[in-house]
């Protein structure tokens, strides 16, 4: 009797519901779907003439961050921020992969798997497949490892089987400051020493700061370098940020030989550096080009709150210092205290309270299948990893990985086995695996 009933009453819910589409114009020969939180189309697909009850749309998650933000900013847009959680549905496995690193900064793959990695204190190592660490790598010259400073970002050239060519950023000592630099190097046959090693650009004016040096570096997919420098985290240099004769906050875009690309946005102007790629930033600590679009994605760290995600596009200004979604670390107000103005560029994402961004790639492979072109950041003072899926240029969906490790991240790596390979910070550092 009571199964009757039930068949009963939902039929008459569904002719209920039915009349409602009908009246509302929603009959148009297909089944109606419900939008999921995704995008994804839910609804009951049964067409067997089952008396199932039909299943509830799923819902949302809530955003995965839940700390009172430090202003009262409006986004410029929703989902700019704090936008709803996702969670991985796939089992992965989350292994320590190598031990022993001490404040490294940045890593990068070679063809064979293997990966390079920069120490802050001035020495590059090799990890094999299986997660060994060499000894260092002699050759690179001095650096300045006081405060942000050192060896910083690494890049392995895209003919590397052909040259063994190696590049890194780090923070170089001069007659006035200090200053971010690119170098480049062959990597020895016996793999132990960079060979015939020379500084290829330098990012002007030098200054007496130990931070806010940036430091990133992609290849553009026509053999050229994107690089990222950091406005040097001084009242004094911060309006360099938005000045085109100086090289801090900026994204870059130099040849192998340290010279300005021919097609960059300024080539030709008087005045102008013409290596600029993009201007107003504040410190970026993240570059990564998206596997499908090729598409430069960076990453930038805010002061107390802001910190952005950025889609750079040529000769764009991205606002730093006149506009920003965080506050001074008093508390008081960035400049007047404007998130946006006519003429540059909005964050499609920000954080605040800061997570602090580092080192960030896409997932370009399908072992996981759903983290296929998602966004993956190194959060610092966020200790975990950052997961944005990313559509149309959108972000729409957050989720947080390696939480219970209880670490500072300073970079992530998408690996040619299907895997993620995350970076800690410090002293004792580690490689995490994170993948099948």
């Amino acid at each position: 009797m009571k199964n009757v009933l039930k068949v009963t009453i939902w039929s008459i819910v569904f002719v209920l519901m039915l009349g409602m589409q009908q009246s509302c114009g929603l009959d148009d020969g297909t089944d109606p779907t419900i939008e999921g939180p995704e995008g994804s189309e839910q609804g009951n697909d049964d067409d067997d003439g089952d008396d199932e009850e039909p299943e509830a749309p799923e819902e949302a998650l809530d955003p995965v961050e839940t700390n009172e933000p430090n202003t009262d900013y409006s986004p410029a847009f929703e989902g700019q921020t704090r936008i709803n959680g996702v969670q991985t549905e796939t089992a992965y496995t989350t292994t320590v992969f190598a031990t022993g690193l001490s404040s490294p900064w940045g890593m990068a793959h070679l063809p064979d798997g293997r990966i390079l990695v920069t120490e802050k204190a001035g020495v590059m190592k090799l990890v094999s497949t299986s997660g060994t660490v060499s000894g260092p790598i002699t050759g690179v010259p001095a650096v300045n490892s006081s405060g942000q400073g050192g060896l910083l970002d690494v890049a392995v050239d895209p003919n590397f089987e052909e040259n063994k060519m190696v590049y890194w950023s780090f923070s170089q000592d001069g007659p006035d400051g200090t200053a971010t630099a690119v170098a480049k190097g062959r990597l020895s046959d016996s793999e132990d020493e960079l060979e015939n090693v020379e500084v290829i650009y330098t990012a002007i004016p030098e200054f007496n700061s130990t931070a806010h040096y940036g430091s990133r570096l992609a290849w553009d997919g026509q053999g050229n370098l994107f690089v990222s420098t950091g406005d040097r985290s001084s009242t004094v240099t911060r309006p360099e940020a938005q000045e085109l004769d100086a090289a801090l906050g900026k994204v870059l875009r130099i040849t192998t030989d340290g010279d300005s690309v021919a097609d960059n946005p300024y080539v030709g102007e008087i005045g102008i550096l013409p290596e600029i790629y993009s201007y107003g930033h504040r410190n970026v600590q993240g570059l990564a080009i998206h596997p499908v679009t090729g598409d430069l994605w960076e990453s930038e760290l805010g002061p107390r709150g802001g910190d952005e995600i950025n889609l750079i596009k040529s000769g764009a200004d991205y606002g730093w210092p006149t506009i920003s979604y965080g506050l001074e670390y008093s508390g008081a107000a960035i400049g007047s205290g404007i998130t946006q103005q006519n003429g540059m560029e909005q964050p499609v994402y920000y954080w605040d309270p800061v997570v602090s961004p580092s080192g960030m790639d896409f997932y370009s492979g399908n072992a996981v299948p759903e983290w296929t072109n998602n966004l993956f950041l190194a959060a610092l003072s966020g200790q975990h990893i950052v997961r944005l899926v990313i559509e149309e240029n959108v972000v729409v969906g957050e989720e947080r990985l390696l939480v219970d490790e209880g670490e500072r991240f300073r970079d992530v790596l998408d690996g040619p086995d299907g895997a993620l390979y995350a970076l800690t910070d410090g002293d004792n550092a580690v490689i995490y695996r994170i993948g099948l």
